[in-house]
């Protein structure tokens, strides 16, 4: 929610601008896609979604450049400071007593999070954990060099399993060479300077980080999160239950919380497609037939990027769509005090005004609730609080 009285604002910055107020910007994420942010988008044809891009030379020349998959991502799907602010919000509302300083962002894939995190306070630390090298060095390349002169230095990038966050190994850099290049080790230690075009697919999967720092020697943390439904990447109850502790075990003895985003609804749980435009490229969001025995169901993103080139399953993901009484359950059993359910409407999928088009109304907010109706479809953050 913004501030008390006042009306959200569309995300900015990269999309328009820097915002004012943080606190009025709202968050989205892979199945909550920000609404319409210029007059070109609402103006674009309806047509098709091959056409729609690409009909000028500059949509042309945008997508020759073939802009990376992690670029698109960020675009479409996060807003970092939205997060940022209802997590500062948790944070003060059901711990207190200090400011939060110290991050961890689990399955952080290219960590555009953490990097927005540091850039909001100078005092600012953050961890993120990501089991996709390629985009943790992306990050490196791409989303780290824009912090400032000692963002490397408040930043932790961890290769590992969030289930055995004791086996991370940190990802090295050259500082002096950023963006070039990345400081690669082998399994036996020795390093090497390797640019992005000499490496390929294969060395990138193949090559081992710098294990010289554990996860268990760095700070203890304020806030631990995990968005983009990510949890729904555990199958097992086990399994969420284990990570679930070892969040928990990561906070502050102080006081911190835990906040994850979960979408549900009658939508999320049959075939659908949506899609949202932007000024170049169209992002399509593919949900396969869901299957209500073990309650899986997989997800596909694609890019269009006009008729020169289309990105199909850029991503691809199996979930289990998790419900929230069950993420609750597993919360309180892992050890946090107390469980709180933020919940965001989220627009008619079977209405004719989102066939073409999903977006979300300009005054749609999260709210805290005890109870809520089913609908077509919803976003909400849970909130899990560990106490002093």
């Amino acid at each position: 929610m913004g501030k008390r009285g006042k009306k959200h604002r569309e995300p900015q910055g990269r999309r328009g601008g820097d915002a004012s107020d943080d606190d009025d910007i709202l968050p989205s994420s892979a199945y909550d896609v920000p609404p319409p942010t210029n007059d070109r988008e609402h103006q674009e044809s309806e047509s098709g979604e091959e056409q729609e891009e690409g009909n000028d030379d500059g949509g042309r020349a945008w997508a020759a450049a073939a802009p990376s998959k992690f670029h698109l991502y960020q675009l479409s799907v996060q807003s970092p400071k939205g997060d940022i602010s209802y997590m500062q919000k948790f944070f003060l509302m059901y711990v207190g007593g200090r400011f939060p300083l110290h991050l961890q962002e689990d399955f952080c894939g290219t960590a555009l999070l953490s990097c927005e995190w540091l850039c909001s306070d100078p005092r600012r630390t953050a961890i993120g954990v990501d089991l996709d090298l390629e985009a943790l060095n992306w990050c490196l390349e791409n989303n780290l060099n824009k912090v400032g002169g000692d963002g490397c230095s408040r930043i932790s990038l961890l290769h590992g399993n969030v289930l055995r966050p004791q086996e991370a190994c940190v990802v090295k850099h050259q500082v002096e060479d950023l963006v070039k290049d990345l400081a690669l080790c082998d399994k036996n230690g020795a390093s090497e300077a390797v640019t992005t075009n000499e490496r390929d697919d294969s060395e990138v999967q193949g090559c081992f980080t710098n294990a010289s720092m554990k996860i268990d020697a760095l700070p203890n943390r304020d806030i631990v999160c995990a968005f983009n439904y990510s949890c729904c990447c555990l199958q097992k109850r086990k399994d969420l239950v284990l990570y679930f502790k070892h969040a928990f075990n990561a906070l502050s003895k102080k006081g911190g919380i835990f906040v994850m985003d979960l979408y549900g609804g009658a939508s999320s749980e049959c075939k659908l497609r949506l899609r949202r435009r932007f000024s170049n490229f169209t992002y399509v969001w593919e949900q396969a037939e869901f299957d209500i025995i073990n309650r899986r169901t997989k997800i596909s993103l694609h890019f269009h990027l006009g008729k020169q080139r289309i990105i199909r399953h850029a991503f691809s993901y199996d979930w289990r769509l998790w419900s929230l009484p069950e993420i609750k359950d597993c919360l309180e059993e892992a050890g946090f005090q107390s469980i709180h359910v933020w919940i965001r409407k989220m627009p008619d999928t079977t209405d004719i005004q989102n066939s073409g088009e999903f977006t979300v109304g300009r005054d749609v907010k999260y709210e805290k609730v005890a109870s809520f109706q089913q609908q077509d479809a919803w976003n909400a953050y849970i909130v899990g609080v560990a106490n002093v």
